[in-house]
C-alpha cells in the first residue's frame, strides 16, 4: 500500500509497517496505511532539503505559488463531498462539520493564494540619497508540519498552506488516528502540480514526528496538540537553534453577564461546549456565569444537553459524535470520576449512552458540572471531551479574574448587552481570541494563537506567512566614494 509521498512518489514502508484507521462511531477498520520508520523519515527530509536548495521551487515567483495554492482549491471544491465523508468517517464528527471544514480549508488556501505576491517587503530610509536600503522576506527552508486529530485537514492546511505560499518545501505528518485526508490533501497537491520533494507525506505515530523534529536538516517545526509534546519539540529544536510554532490548545472561559441576550447566550454555550463532542482547542469548556442568572441557566444547559442527539456522523439526525478512540473516552470519563470526588455536581450526562447503536463506538453523553471551582482538576485541565464546568460571579472584576486564572490563554468569549462592558472585558482578557457575543467562529484573515500555555506564535493572517519567512536586509550603496579609514 502506497500511503507514503517521498520527492514525488507514492511509496510504501520500508519495514513493511503498517497501522488501522478506525471508524470511531463503529469501531470498525477504514482502511490500513503505511506507517514510515526512520528511513523515510530520512528519505523525506533529504528530498525536501534538496528540492528547497537545489530545485526549481526556489526559483519560483510569489504568483506562480500563489497560483498552485489556488488550483488546489479548486480541486477541493470538486472533491468536496468526497472529502467530507472522509473527514466524518475518520473523526467522528457529523457529515454537516465535514463540509463546513473542507469549504474552510477551501478559504485558507485562497487566503493564501491572493497574500502570496502582496508582500513585496518594504524600503527602509537610510538618510541619504545614495542609498538603497531594502527589507525583503525569504523562506525559512524544509519545514516540519505536524497536526492534530480533531481537525485533521483544516490544522494541517493553516500550515501548508502559508508555508507553501513563502517558498518553503515541506514534510506533513497528520495525526495517526485521523490521516485519511491529508493522504488525499497530498494527491490534490500533486495534481495541481507541486515539484518533487517541495510536497513529502510521511504517516505514523508520535515516533515519526520525532524523528522528524530532531533532523538537523528541519529548519521549523510547527505542531498544533498537546502541551506535554509541545515542550518535547521545544527542547529538541533547541539543539541546532530552530525555529517552532506551536498551538498546545487551552482551557476557555465562556462569561455570560445576566444582561446577555439569555436564550441566545444559552445556545451558543451548548454549540462552544458539545461541538464535535467537545473535541476543540477552543472549546468554551468552562462557563462563568454571574449569580442573577446562575441557577436557572444551569438547570436550562443540563435540560438542554440531556435532549443534544449523539450518534453516527453519517447520519443525518445525529447532533455530535464519538470521541476518537477508547483510549481517549478513558481520558475523559477518568476526568468526570475526578470532578465527582472533588465535590462538583453532576447536571447532565457523565455517562455512555445506552443502545445496540452505540455498543461499538467510544460514545459519552454531553455533560455539565456545576458548583465547580478552581482548585478542580477538571476546571484547571484541557479534558478535550464534551463535558462543561460552571462557575459563578457576581462583580465584572471577579469575572475578569476567574477567567484569566489559567495557565492557557487561546480563546474565550463575553456575553452582555452593555458594549461598554463587552470591550473592557474583552480587552482584559489573557486570550489569543476574545469573541463577544458568539462563540467559534474564526477568519483565514486574522492570527489564530494563545498566550501562556496556548503555544507560541500565530497562525492564519499576514502572522501566518510571516511565521514561514525570514526577513533580509539588503544595504546598497549607489555611488560609493573611499573614506580613508585607514591612513597607511
Amino acid at each position: 500500500m502506497k500511503d507514503l509521498y517521498i520527492d514525488g512518489i507514492w511509496t510504501d514502508a520500508s519495514a513493511e509497517a503498517h497501522f488501522d484507521v478506525l471508524n470511531p462511531a463503529t469501531g470498525e477498520v477504514i482502511e490500513t496505511v503505511a506507517e514510515a520508520g526512520r528511513e523515510e523519515v530520512e528519505a523525506a527530509v533529504r528530498a525536501a532539503r534538496r528540492a528547497f536548495d537545489e530545485g526549481p521551487w526556489r526559483r519560483t515567483t510569489a504568483a506562480e505559488r500563489g497560483e498552485l495554492l489556488r488550483r488546489t482549491a479548486d480541486l477541493l471544491v470538486r472533491d468536496r463531498e468526497d472529502l467530507a465523508r472522509t473527514e466524518s468517517l475518520d473523526t467522528g464528527k457529523t457529515l454537516g462539520e465535514g463540509r463546513i471544514d473542507i469549504d474552510d480549508v477551501t478559504n485558507v488556501f485562497r487566503y493564501y493564494a491572493d497574500l502570496a505576491d502582496k508582500d513585496a517587503g518594504r524600503l527602509v530610509d537610510a538618510g541619504s540619497a545614495s542609498v538603497v536600503s531594502r527589507i525583503v522576506h525569504e523562506p525559512v527552508g524544509v519545514c516540519a508540519l505536524i497536526a492534530p486529530w480533531n481537525y485533521p485537514l483544516l490544522q494541517m492546511s493553516w500550515k501548508v498552506a502559508p508555508a507553501l505560499a513563502a517558498g518553503n518545501t515541506v514534510v506533513l505528518k497528520p495525526s495517526e488516528v485521523t490521516p485519511l485526508t491529508t493522504i488525499k490533501l497530498v494527491a490534490l497537491l500533486e495534481e495541481a502540480g507541486a515539484p518533487p520533494g517541495v510536497v513529502n507525506l510521511l504517516l505514523g505515530p508520535g515516533h515519526v514526528g520525532a524523528a522528524m523534529v530532531e533532523h538537523p536538516a528541519v529548519d521549523l517545526v510547527s505542531f498544533t496538540g498537546g502541551y506535554a509534546t509541545g515542550e518535547k519539540i521545544m527542547t529538541a529544536a533547541a539543539k541546532g537553534v530552530r525555529r517552532v510554532a506551536l498551538e498546545l490548545g487551552g482551557k476557555n472561559p465562556n462569561v455570560i453577564f445576566a444582561d446577555a441576550d439569555y436564550e441566545t447566550a444559552l445556545d451558543y454555550a451548548l454549540m462552544a461546549a458539545f461541538v464535535h463532542s467537545g473535541q476543540v482547542c477552543s472549546a468554551g469548556a468552562r462557563l462563568i456565569v454571574q449569580d442573577g442568572i446562575h441557577d436557572r441557566f444551569v438547570a436550562d444547559l443540563a435540560a438542554r444537553a440531556d435532549r443534544i442527539r449523539v450518534g453516527n456522523g453519517m447520519d443525518p439526525d445525529t447532533e455530535t459524535g464519538p470521541l476518537v478512540s477508547a483510549q481517549h473516552r478513558a481520558k475523559v470519563e477518568a476526568y468526570i470520576e475526578s470532578a465527582l470526588t472533588e465535590g462538583a455536581k453532576l447536571e447532565a450526562g457523565g455517562n455512555r449512552p445506552e443502545g445496540p447503536e452505540y455498543e461499538n463506538g467510544f460514545f459519552l453523553r454531553p455533560t455539565v458540572f456545576s458548583g465547580c471551582t478552581r482548585d478542580m482538576a477538571i476546571v484547571r485541565d484541557e479534558v478535550f471531551g464534551p463535558v462543561v464546568t460552571v462557575e459563578r460571579f457576581t462583580e465584572e472584576a471577579e469575572a475578569i479574574a476567574l477567567a484569566n486564572d489559567t495557565e492557557y490563554g487561546l480563546a474565550g468569549a463575553v456575553w452582555t448587552s452593555d458594549a461598554s462592558r463587552a470591550q473592557r472585558v474583552a480587552g482584559a482578557l489573557r486570550h489569543g481570541t476574545v469573541w463577544i457575543n458568539d462563540y467559534h467562529p474564526y477568519l483565514p484573515q486574522a492570527e489564530w494563537g494563545g498566550f501562556g500555555k496556548s503555544g507560541i506564535g500565530r497562525e492564519l493572517g499576514p502572522s501566518g506567512l510571516a511565521e514561514y519567512q525570514e526577513s533580509k536586509h539588503i544595504y546598497q550603496n549607489i555611488d560609493p566614494v573611499p573614506q580613508h579609514w585607514f591612513k597607511g
